[in-house]
């Protein structure tokens, strides 16, 4: 027989946990290597023990299944497991290994592993999963951002962001607090806050508009934005024709 899946349960509610660990016991392609009770510790252990498979729920205090994805560093097959059918489709149409709506029975279950077994065979361990569930359609805007910088996990108000820039792959967030450094692009910002209280003033900035100290010409047709704080930041032609719809001036 095959290796056996190295698996790890992420879920909140102690008899869920254990109901999937009997359903689990009795398949032979699975090896328990670990539960979590919270993301903080699935991503800890996920990023540790690097398993083939990962059971999610998706809504859990402190932080969200999906967010949670957002901070592997490891790729695991996800199935998600929750009670709530509207992420379903979105997550199907994201290619998620699988999902089972609570309450699922133990065929349910066997079916889904099979599945990650199969999936495995032809494409390999590693899950591109994570990524596309991570770029899903949201409802509504976002009010805070996971980021994970060594062994910490911080949580981010938007409220507290006063500007984001573009480093590649990454984006630098600057907070009142210090900043921090997360995977995802300024496109996925621009997408996810909301414009009324941020602007995308060149292709490298982002700023919450409330930041704003003033707008100031420094050539022809080159314009800077000075924030409270006195920190100068770049503004497109773009950015200005924005800036001039949002603050009518």
């Amino acid at each position: 027989m095959a290796e056996k899946l190295r698996t790890i349960i992420v879920e909140d509610e102690e008899l869920a946990r254990n109901l999937m660990k009997s359903f689990l016991s009795e398949n032979e392609k699975i090896e328990l290597v670990a539960e979590c009770e919270n993301g903080f510790e699935g991503v800890k252990m996920i990023n540790e023990l690097k398993p083939d498979l990962v059971f999610l729920d998706i809504q859990m205090p402190k932080i969200t299944g999906f967010e949670m994805l957002e901070l592997l560093e490891h790729k695991p097959q996800i199935v998600f497991a929750t009670a709530y059918d509207q992420f379903a489709i979105k997550a199907f149409e994201h290619n998620a290994a699988d999902y089972l709506l609570k309450p699922y029975s133990k065929e349910r279950l066997h079916e889904a592993i099979s599945k990650v077994s199969e999936r495995i065979q032809k494409e390999g361990a590693v899950s591109d999963v994570a990524e596309k569930i991570m770029n899903f359609p949201r409802e509504g805007f976002i009010d805070r951002v996971v980021v994970k910088d060594r062994h910490k996990i911080h949580i981010i108000p938007v409220d507290n962001i006063r500007y984001i820039e573009s480093m590649d792959d990454y984006v630098m967030i600057y907070t009142n607090e210090g900043r921090h450094i997360k995977q995802k692009t300024m496109k996925y910002f621009e997408d996810s806050l909301d414009p009324h209280s941020f602007a995308r003033i060149h292709r490298s900035y982002i700023v919450k508009i409330d930041q704003i100290n003033e707008i100031q010409q420094y050539e022809k047709e080159s314009y800077i934005v000075i924030l409270h704080d006195k920190t100068k930041l770049k503004v497109s032609k773009t950015g200005y024709k924005m800036l001039k719809e949002v603050l009518n001036f």
